[in-house]
């Protein structure tokens, strides 16, 4: 049997995303090594090492966010991703505040067309 993958997300970085995904039930948290959450084959919050959050919202929230946060959109190996916002550090260890968007992202996707999956 091999062994668990292990992520280079720090502990504390992940601990928060997780107390994150554990606020809204029935959410849950996928990937080992690059933690993320997904509905219907859409994914709508990742963390990327070594503790980078990014959220996926709807247009109108996500320039709010982007103004009042001062933070960019989210860059994943040099190509911006146009729907993700970058969560600031202090925010992410504040999962009270951060949990509003995370329930927004989560209920964005709902909306979204669902992608085909590859399991049969």
């Amino acid at each position: 049997m091999p062994a668990a993958k292990k992520t280079s997300v720090a502990p504390d970085k992940l601990s928060a995303y997780e107390a994150l995904v554990a606020s809204i039930p029935g959410v849950q948290r996928k990937g080992a090594t690059h933690p993320y959450t997904a509905v219907n084959g859409n994914m709508f919050s990742c963390l990327h090492p070594p503790g980078v959050l990014a959220l996926r919202l709807p247009a109108e929230e996500r320039e709010t966010f982007l103004r009042k946060y001062k933070t960019t959109l989210f860059q994943s190996y040099g190509v911006v991703q146009k729907e993700y916002v970058t969560v600031p550090d202090s925010l992410l260890k504040n999962t009270a505040e951060l949990r509003k968007h995370f329930e927004s992202s989560h209920e964005y996707v709902k909306t979204l067309k669902p992608k085909a999956t590859k399991k049969s």
